[in-house]
């Protein structure tokens, strides 16, 4: 059996607090979980530990942008899509006809507002049924 050495340490009231707080949580002794974190530190492997993880959670967070950046694409291309094809194939309506038509069209706008928060309160998204590898996108 090992002995250890005793150390005395003043540590700051908050860091005292997270550390008592995590031991709690792990059911372990903050003299434990202090002498971990101290052999973690003194490691010659923490710093490759550290850039490892840090490298993960970038390429975590770089497919996540990416991701949102497809999604975001083709959520514009969509709505530009249908505003070109509205205008397009919609001639303007005749002055007499047009109040009521703003009437109807804020009530359509309305039912699709309804339509779409229905929609994504549960699905499938858009993004969903369209496949994750589309060519002709790399810049």
């Amino acid at each position: 059996m090992s002995t250890k050495t005793p150390l005395s340490v003043y540590l700051d009231p908050e860091l005292m607090r997270a550390l008592a707080a995590y031991a709690d949580r792990r059911d372990k002794s903050r003299s434990l979980i202090a002498e971990a974190a101290i052999a973690s530190f003194l490691s010659p492997d923490a710093d490759e530990q550290r850039e490892a993880a840090i490298a993960k959670r970038l390429d975590k967070l770089d497919r996540r942008i990416t991701r949102m950046e497809r999604d975001t694409g083709i959520g514009v291309e969509m709505i530009a899509l249908f505003v070109r094809f509205w205008l397009s194939n919609t001639p303007p309506p005749p002055e007499s006809e047009r109040a009521a038509m703003r009437r109807q069209g804020g009530d359509r706008y309305d039912a699709f507002m309804d339509a779409l928060g229905r929609r994504l309160a549960k699905g499938p998204k858009v993004r969903q049924e369209i496949g994750e590898d589309f060519g002709g996108q790399e810049e």
